[in-house]
């Protein structure tokens, strides 16, 4: 499992990443690097974190890389401390609009939606390019999304990952799939009057062509929305995008916490369950 794992990220060192990202770069990819881990138990394995993200930060100005860094509220500590973790945000936040790049919260499961918010609504006050992550299949999401508009929010759609109790989430694909749509011609909506900068955040290459029917349809050009897919899958798709004239960003991650998070890789697309047979019989 752990050699399979290399499908999905360049190594357990930021090295390993920044290298990777390199060679991304080179095709005309834009980058959002993360760190894997998440549920920190103490205050000082937070203040780790925020550490090697701000060194991170200056890494990536150094290289010159079209980088951003993605965080997990519970890196920073949300579990111990709300204000501590507000306060190594805003400082991850700061130190991004420093050297030119952004900072981006992801979302985890739905028990952190509401805390992961209004963090999100803390930081978008005075540090206008951080985004947020918003997942489809939860069904409170399309209320987050209109609550967030007035904020002139940055947003990366997914359509979610962690197993979530039912009424929570869409158990069907195809309902996930749908409420993905309604949500990204939502954002879309936005980006034409100027009030929302969407992302969309999937490898679904049919769902990606509808939304770009949609958004040339609405006159929302390639300019005003992202693609973000994941290193090392649809990688030839991810290249085709760029040559479409699309802005095309791979998230690579890194770091020894990869297990909890490839085992959701894996039940996202169970597909990928065969690279783990390829890597034991290969």
């Amino acid at each position: 499992m752990k050699r399979a794992t290399r499908t999905f990220m360049p190594g357990e060192h930021v090295g390993d990443a920044l290298e990777a990202g390199a060679r991304i770069a080179a095709s005309g990819r834009g980058l959002i690097l993360t760190q894997l881990g998440e549920a920190i138990t103490s205050a000082e394995a937070a203040l780790l974190v925020r550490d090697h993200y701000l060194l991170l930060f200056d890494q990536i100005r150094a290289m010159g890389l079209p980088a951003q860094i993605s965080v997990k509220p519970t890196q920073l500590g949300l579990d111990l401390s709300f204000a501590e973790c507000e306060r190594h945000l805003l400082a991850l936040a700061g130190k991004a609009e420093e050297t030119g790049s952004a900072l981006w919260l992801d979302m985890e499961d739905s028990s952190y939606v509401d805390r992961t918010l209004e963090l999100y609504v803390a930081l978008k006050k005075n540090h206008p390019s951080t985004g947020v992550a918003l997942q489809a299949y939860l069904h409170r999401t399309p209320e987050d999304l209109s609550r967030l508009m007035p904020l002139k929010p940055i947003v990366r759609l997914v359509k979610g990952a962690y197993d979530e109790p039912k009424g929570v989430a869409f158990e069907k694909k195809s309902d996930t799939d749908r409420g993905y749509y309604a949500l990204a011609s939502q954002m879309l909506d936005g980006a034409r009057t100027g009030i929302c900068s969407p992302v969309f955040g999937t490898h679904d290459l049919a769902l990606i062509a509808r939304i770009a029917e949609r958004a040339a349809a609405s006159g929302v050009g390639k300019d005003k929305y992202q693609v973000h897919m994941l290193y090392g899958i649809r990688d030839s798709a991810q290249r085709r995008l760029v040559g479409e004239g699309h802005i095309v960003k791979t998230l690579v991650s890194y770091g020894a916490a990869w297990y909890r998070w490839y085992m959701r890789r894996l039940a996202e697309r169970p597909a990928n369950v065969l690279f783990v047979v390829k890597s034991l019989f290969g």
